[in-house]
Parts: structure tokens; sequence; C-alpha cells
């Protein structure tokens, strides 16, 4: 879809030839719904939902295993707090450990991470 809206073209007539593309992009729809207006409340309608189609076992399997974590899931798709930010200084720790793999020893990484901040 994302080369679709970059060329200008519409995803209609693929979605209007494929039932199963048009079910995937309802319920993936829905989902980002859920994801971006913090609807947690409406996780387990969507999983019942996503779970009961058979042409997509794709679809069904990623709800079912939703069912998992149940707690942590919901959670996530209700309140407004996460851990982008504590996950940006572990990829940016992380990149200056690979980048520095094999040329330093642990003091110099110590001062290069914290100049860095």
């Amino acid at each position: 879809m994302l080369y679709l809206k970059a060329t200008g073209s519409s995803s209609k007539p693929a979605l209007a030839n494929c039932p199963e593309l048009t079910a995937l992009a309802e319920h993936v729809r829905s989902f980002a719904y859920m994801l971006t207006h913090l609807h947690g409340d409406r996780l387990l309608e969507w999983i019942e939902a996503a779970s009961a189609t058979t042409e997509l076992p794709s679809l069904r399997h990623f709800a079912q295993h939703l069912l998992r974590d149940l707690d942590a899931v919901t959670a996530g798709l209700t309140l407004p707090w996460n851990s982008g930010v504590v996950e940006g200084h572990v990829n940016r720790i992380k990149m200056l450990k690979r980048q520095m793999f094999g040329r330093a020893g642990f003091e110099l990484l110590c001062k290069r991470v914290l100049l860095s901040a």
C-alpha cells in the first residue's frame, strides 16, 4: 500500500479484486484505530473477529498470540505511557558499541556514551 500511495495510484482496484485483502485491510485499520486512539478495551472483540477469519491464517495466528500476554497488550493499547524514550537510548548505546567493536575498551566506551548524551 505504501508503494501505491507513493505513486499516486489507488489501492481500491486491488482491494476490489481480492476479498482476502479487503478483509485484512479492514482488520488492520481497526487495529490501527485501537492503537492510535488508545481503545484497548476493544481488544478482545478484535481478537475474536480476527480469530474467526479462516481465509487469513497469519492474522488469526497473530490475534491468538496476543492472548498470551493479554494484560500487557491491553495496557499498551490503553495507557498513554510508553517506553519509546528508553528504547531510543538503548538503540543509541548499541549503535555506539557496534561502532567501537574491537577498537577500544570499556572505559572509552563509557566516556563516549556519556559525551554523546
